[in-house]
């Protein structure tokens, strides 16, 4: 009876039954699963069992807005009355409401896709954004197969940024790119990073991740490119567009805080004290302390010159402990930092417990919302604080004199 504990622990400590055949099946099986929940979902809201009133998602807030702006009355955007009856527009009168507080740089691609039939729009955004990702991370993988798109498009995130229609893929691909390039063309990396302005809190460590490791060109052009996406949307919109937007923003924090956003969909430090019934002074409170002890592990990290992709996942996981508003849906972050340390074990081999620790970040992530709704469960910040601890047991490794012994936990 004794050896089962140990024979337990030894096969979750290296996971060997983690293989490449059943990762594939599984995530195969969930991303069907995911994929048929989204159909019923889509056949519910449009009366397939039966009349269920107005609905919509979030997409609808940037077709709204992208009307707005085909009517030659960009800054209504911000208005909540004038977008609130151009979502109305959509999906008619009594459709709860999606708020909209993007910068006017997000404005043209609102433009755009109002150019186009609603669902042609959606469909058009998602694989246009999701494509450019998945691209990435099969460089990223240097896989000649097509088996890790099973894992990939089975993480929950994915589920999440389709199902309700959000920029996530956008987000996520910006992000991407720029890590990607930044070994090998710091200069060029600076453009995406720069474009990742529509999403500006996202980019709040990556100055001091740069400045540490010195990267001043990356840091140059990145800021270069965020003035001229400001300039165009100026030439575009005007400059009484950005005067509402910043009404709107200073706004935003208000609806924030007052929970009509579902904190069981808030992954971060803040949403996860409001959901515990934390007053929003001592929540934002907690949420800056663990800003602060973010921005000094990145810097840390980032100033040791170690490997891009250990940097990279690092400052991802960081970022989302970081923010104080960050959704479900954007944990399309904590895909890419778990991207990147398989990237670092394909060239270091995998640690003890790092292949059961991904498969633990799926499960958070999918319970995450639900268990979140039904009792209140903080799960949203525990996924990027384990890819975090990851990346700090592979840096503490490192520190070990050569030669030193230490046990394997």
């Amino acid at each position: 009876m004794a050896a089962f504990p140990s024979r337990l622990i030894a096969n979750l400590r290296q996971s060997a039954w983690l293989d490449r055949d059943r990762i594939v099946t599984w995530c195969a099986i969930l991303a069907g699963l995911e994929a048929l929940f989204l159909l019923f979902v889509a056949c519910w809201q449009h009366g397939a069992f039966g009349s269920v009133g107005a609905t919509s998602g979030d997409f609808v807030s940037f077709y709204a807005a992208g009307k707005l702006v085909l009517a030659g009355t960009p800054w209504l955007a911000y208005d909540p009355v004038a977008h609130e009856l151009a979502e109305q527009a959509v999906h008619g009168a009594g459709a709860p409401y999606q708020f909209f507080f993007y910068p006017p740089v997000y404005l043209p691609i609102c433009a755009v896709l109002a150019t186009l039939p609603y669902y042609v729009a959606f469909a058009g955004f998602q694989i246009a954004t999701l494509v450019p990702f998945l691209l990435i991370v099969r460089h990223l993988l240097r896989h000649t197969t097509y088996g890790w798109l099973a894992a990939v498009l089975a993480f929950p995130a994915v589920f999440w940024t389709i199902g309700l229609g959000q920029n996530a893929f956008l987000t996520i691909s910006l992000l991407a790119a720029f890590t990607a390039l930044l070994e090998r063309r710091p200069t060029l990396a600076g453009i995406p990073l720069g474009l990742l302005c529509y999403k500006p809190h996202f980019g709040v460590l990556v100055p001091f991740a740069l400045a540490a490791a010195g990267l001043w060109r990356t840091f140059f052009v990145a800021t270069a490119t965020l003035i001229a996406a400001v300039g165009v949307s100026v030439a575009l919109f005007g400059v009484e567009t950005w005067y509402a937007y910043v009404n709107a923003f200073i706004s935003a924090k208000q609806v924030f805080a007052s929970g009509r956003i579902d904190y069981a969909g808030v992954v971060t430090v803040f949403g996860a004290e409001r959901l515990m019934g934390f007053a929003v002074g001592p929540a934002y409170a907690l949420q800056a302390v663990a800003s602060l002890e973010m921005v000094m592990l990145v810097a840390l990290i980032w100033r040791r010159g170690l490997s891009l992709p250990l940097r990279a996942a690092a400052l991802l996981a960081a970022t989302l402990l970081a923010v104080p508003v960050a959704l479900i849906y954007d944990q399309m972050l904590v895909l890419l930092a778990v991207v990147w340390l398989i990237r670092e074990a394909q060239d270091t081999g995998f640690r003890a417990w790092e292949k059961l620790a991904f498969a633990i970040i799926y499960v958070l992530v999918l319970l995450g919302w639900p268990l979140g709704t039904l009792w209140h469960l903080p799960l949203g910040p525990i996924a990027p604080s384990i890819v975090l601890l990851l990346c700090v047991r592979r840096l503490w490794r490192l520190s070990i004199p050569h030669g030193a012994r230490v046990q394997t936990p």
